[in-house]
């Protein structure tokens, strides 16, 4: 599935969080060790399994149990998604941090908005560092996530895309959730001018797209 696991941290103090660690924890754990940083939580966009582990098509995926057995750290993700996440990869709830958009997240020095964006699931979040935004699977380089799996809702991505992305700095770099596109990095100006899914005009433009109309 080509997906982008991300370090968010702090250079200096040597610490940093891990953003939908799946696939290949042993790897990601030996990254962190090698480059000499202190892993002190995880954050989690949202709770489908090639994010954060568990079966997926008969097929099982290393994710979040895996790494809190290497390393016992909280997992922080939207309150909204929180059952789901402890169904699909057995965590408990002292192994969570329940967040709501807005909140604030720090590893050292670096602070880590999260911005609440429903669509793809109800519980979507993504991550603002500065000029930086780890979008997940709500904004794509070119397209947007899916709206038609268990969950999904296509005003409300509408709303996320058109009024929280989309209002974003244009130099604000996105790094996605999956490798989608020629390049793995974009920008929201960018996005903008070329993405069809941050160019409807109105809602019900977008549902002609989106084929519910």
């Amino acid at each position: 599935m080509a997906n982008f696991v991300y370090l968010v941290g702090d250079e200096e103090q040597r610490i940093c969080m891990v953003v939908d660690p799946a696939w290949d924890i042993p790897g990601i754990v030996e990254f962190i060790d090698r480059e000499e940083m202190e892993l002190t939580g995880a954050l989690i966009t949202h709770y489908h399994p090639d994010h954060v582990g568990g079966e997926i098509l008969g097929h099982r995926i290393a994710g979040l149990s895996e790494l809190l057995a290497i390393r016992a750290v909280k997992v922080h993700v939207n309150e909204v998604e929180c059952e789901g996440l402890k169904q699909l990869t057995g965590l408990s709830e002292s192994d969570l941090r329940r967040h709501r958009g807005g909140d604030v997240v720090t590893v050292g020095g670096v602070k880590i908005e999260l911005l609440h964006t429903p669509g793809h699931t109800p519980g979507s979040q993504c991550f603002l560092v500065d000029s930086a935004l780890v979008s997940g699977d709500t904004l794509f380089i070119g397209g947007c996530g899916r709206v038609d799996l268990p969950g999904g809702d296509s005003t409300q991505m509408y709303y996320s895309l058109t009024r929280v992305l989309s209002n974003l700095p244009d130099n604000t770099v996105l790094f996605p959730g999956h490798d989608y596109a020629p390049k793995p990095t974009s920008t929201i100006g960018e996005e903008k001018r070329q993405n069809q899914c941050l160019r409807m005009q109105s809602l019900e433009d977008w549902m002609s797209l989106m084929g519910e109309v």
